[in-house]
């Protein structure tokens, strides 16, 4: 009985629709998923799971996660992800609420994304002080030691961080880079308790940073939208001043990826 009816729903679900599901279904879990919680969502039989999830996989759209068992967005599903957002209409909108923020409190502001090995610049708006830093758009920086990355991080659940923290070691890029796991962990505890993080010179000399987050409609991290100046004009206390104007920005752009 169990058969005839895997049978009947598979039959109800086009061909050409299947692979598209249980794409669609891990990137709304927002974790990585087994082929056996596929299965029971989607009502198909596991040995057509399986299947799919052999070509997503070779084919770039899914990839296995650290356990071996469990698949989420491999590359092409990201990058079309970032194109998604890059669409015209979101991102004409975008741009003005990074524009009238970055406009209010005068320094450069980012909206960056999560991407495997870091968090990818996906827009920016310059400052108009000549003494500036360049990290154009699709420019990656590291998780562990910038404001976007570490606001990121504490999102994450428990299982995924000890997998991020313990891979590899945490590179010191200047002398306050934060590099044992342990620190890293509490200052993360931090930021979930304060809604926001900061970046003290620990990417690069002489650079302070904020970020907050921007959720999706699930509440979950979409992107982080942060602010980053030259310590010579803003100390990483000062830009604190700054958040009630980045919180408001990221409320708005929560709101226009929702719409």
């Amino acid at each position: 009985m169990p058969n005839d009816l895997n049978n009947e729903r598979e039959t109800q679900i086009p061909t050409n629709l299947r692979l598209l599901l249980v794409m669609e279904e891990i990137a709304k879990a927002g974790r990585p998923l087994k082929p056996m919680q596929l299965a029971e969502a989607l009502g198909l039989p596991k040995p057509t799971i399986h299947r799919l999830l052999q070509t997503a996989e070779v084919e770039g759209f899914l990839q296995r996660d650290l356990d071996g068992r469990s698949y989420g967005p491999g590359p092409r599903l990201r990058q079309i992800a970032v194109h998604t957002m890059s669409s015209e209409r979101l991102r004409t909108g975008r741009l003005a609420i990074l524009k009238a923020v970055a406009e209010e409190i005068g320094e450069t502001c980012n909206l960056a994304t999560p991407d495997r090995e870091g968090m990818t610049y996906l827009d920016r708006v310059e400052t108009k002080w000549p003494l500036r830093i360049q990290l154009p758009i699709g420019t990656q920086v590291p998780f562990h030691c910038t404001a976007s990355g570490k606001m990121y991080l504490s999102t994450l659940r428990e299982s995924t961080l000890d997998a991020v923290l313990t891979s590899r070691p945490l590179e010191a890029l200047t002398k306050k880079t934060i590099t044992n796991p342990d620190e890293l962990r509490q200052e993360l505890s931090e930021i979930r308790a304060r809604g926001h993080s900061q970046d003290n010179e620990e990417f690069m000399p002489s650079m302070t940073a904020v970020a907050v987050p921007v959720m999706d409609s699930t509440g979950r991290l979409l992107a982080t939208l942060s602010a980053h100046a030259p310590d010579q004009r803003h100390s990483v206390e000062a830009l604190a001043a700054f958040l009630p104007a980045l919180k408001a920005a990221a409320l708005k752009l929560s709101e226009l990826h929702a719409a």
